[in-house]
């Protein structure tokens, strides 16, 4: 009679061991199969797109940031990649077979540097570098390849909003070199000191409506603000000398711009010769909303010296007249006994900005 020790194994009488390869192969099996578990999970937990296939370029994992990724879930043996529908950067279809795992099996080697676009069926669009990269065993054999998808969405429209700035401010400078390449040679003055004096008060003008413009990042400029900023010396709240009624009225910025050069010839010629040279002159600047879709602004002076029309026409009137064909406006001027009365009707479309009623 045989007597099982204690802790052993019981067997059928007369049975064998497994052999010792038998139970190491068991092994081995069992520490792969942990082994694919584990790595499994990981890709899994990872928040990048990844997937893999076989050296035919057919689908054999992907995690499930893949499917977040491509907007659905691809299946076991698709060809090249989990995504619907690829293009080209500048938006031509790319067929999959030649995007870039397709092309890292095919030569054997890393693809990097490509981009693409990655259309979900919701039609939501990814641009994103993919990192495909084949595989080899160990007599370097291609086994198949994995691929890692990373959205560079943010940061191409990040490129495209820096290229448009800088894009812009090459506009800006332009057109702010030809504007005052305009005063140069508009400017006429008895002297050198006259000349600089009105092209100086001329550049800050722009320089105060650029400064508006920047505040709302180059998108409008309000023209209460605009005739504020020029007029802010004769504001004194103790003794205003200059009323200012209406509406907020945003305009594109060339369009403000041109406003602005008409407000500061109209101060100008306040400051130099009408209501704003003596103690007792006072300006009423008003705008409203007009039939027809239009806009008027008037400037009226009152208490000022006798005013008459003049004999030729000046700089400042020619600097009015080019800022208001910009504008599509119509000019009126009164030179009557109160004061230079001035009115400009504009289409409100030459404001490019939408105006409240």
């Amino acid at each position: 009679m045989s007597v099982q020790s204690e802790g052993s194994e019981a067997r059928p009488r007369g049975a064998s061991a497994p052999p010792a390869q038998v139970v190491r192969l068991a092994e081995a099996e069992e520490a792969f199969m942990g082994r694919e578990v584990f790595y499994r999970d990981l890709l899994n937990a990872l928040p990048a797109a990844i997937y893999t296939t076989d050296a035919q370029g057919k689908i054999t994992f992907y995690n499930e940031a893949a499917v977040e990724f491509a907007g659905r879930r691809p299946a076991l043996g698709d060809e090249w990649c989990v995504t619907w529908k690829l293009y080209n950067l500048d938006g031509s279809p790319l067929p999959h077979s030649e995007c870039p795992m397709a092309i890292a099996l095919r030569e054997g080697r890393p693809n990097r540097g490509a981009e693409a676009i990655a259309e979900r069926p919701d039609g939501t669009r990814i641009t994103f570098t993919p990192f495909p990269t084949p595989l080899f065993d160990a007599g370097g054999g291609m086994v198949g390849a994995v691929n890692m998808l990373v959205d560079i969405s943010e940061r191409k429209a990040a490129e495209d909003r820096q290229r448009l700035l800088v894009n812009e401010v090459n506009h800006r400078a332009n057109n702010m070199l030809a504007v005052v390449q305009a005063m140069v040679r508009l400017g006429k003055s008895d002297s050198v000191e006259d000349f600089r004096e009105t092209l100086n008060g001329r550049i800050e003008a722009l320089a105060r409506t650029h400064n508006l413009l920047a505040k709302s990042r180059w998108m409008a400029a309000d023209l209460q603000h605009l005739v504020s900023e020029e007029l802010a010396p004769f504001m004194d709240h103790q003794q205003p000398r200059v009323w200012i009624s209406g509406s907020i009225l945003p305009m594109e910025p060339t369009a403000a711009q041109s406003v602005a050069m008409i407000v500061h010839e109209l101060a100008t010629n306040a400051a130099k010769h009408g209501a704003l040279s003596t103690p007792g002159g006072k300006v009423m600047i008003a705008w409203r909303r007009a039939a027809g879709d239009r806009v008027l602004f008037k400037w009226t002076e009152q208490g000022g010296p006798a005013v008459s029309r003049p004999t030729r026409r000046g700089v400042g009137s020619t600097v009015i007249a080019r800022a208001a064909a910009y504008l599509e406006a119509q000019v009126t001027t009164a030179w009557t006994p109160q004061g230079l009365a001035f009115e400009l009707d504009m289409p409100k479309r030459a404001l490019s900005i939408e105006v409240d009623g």
